[in-house]
């Protein structure tokens, strides 16, 4: 299990961007991400697992277009209970949600005409603060 990529956006509601890696600060969330702030889903999580199914409509889907903060591999994230806590490069976040609604206007879902999110996107807060890069391992260290 590992990260495949780390993203963020400065507006909610929007595709994020790759980037090289993400800081991410406990009751925060992703220092520089529209979603940060000290609530339930600091942090959003998704599998490129879930992207790929999309991909099958729409070939040019990549990281951030589901406005995911970490896109990982080789994980069911959506089976994984709330309460359960990640480790994930050398920080720690416990699940809070799985799944939303899309907002009115989501621009995700009028470029792609679905969205994954709502069903298979998890949700976390920081537990412990550090460095996230893609390629990090990522292990469940408690079920909820």
């Amino acid at each position: 299990m590992k990260v495949v990529s780390v993203c963020i956006s400065e507006v909610k509601g929007t595709r994020k961007k790759p980037v090289d890696e993400i800081v991410l600060k406990k009751n925060h969330g992703i220092v520089g991400d529209a979603h940060a702030g000290d609530w339930h889903r600091q942090v959003s999580f998704l599998g490129i697992e879930s992207l790929e199914k999309m991909k099958k409509d729409l070939p040019e889907l990549g990281s951030g277009d589901f406005a995911e903060n970490i896109m990982t591999e080789g994980l069911v994230l959506y089976e994984l209970p709330i309460g359960s806590i990640l480790k994930v490069g050398e920080t720690e976040l416990e699940i809070t949600q799985i799944g939303k609604e899309c907002h009115h206007g989501c621009e995700i879902r009028r470029i792609t005409g679905d969205c994954v999110m709502p069903r298979e996107g998890i949700f976390g807060i920081v537990l412990k603060e550090g460095i996230v890069r893609p390629g990090d391992p990522i292990e469940v260290i408690k079920r909820g």
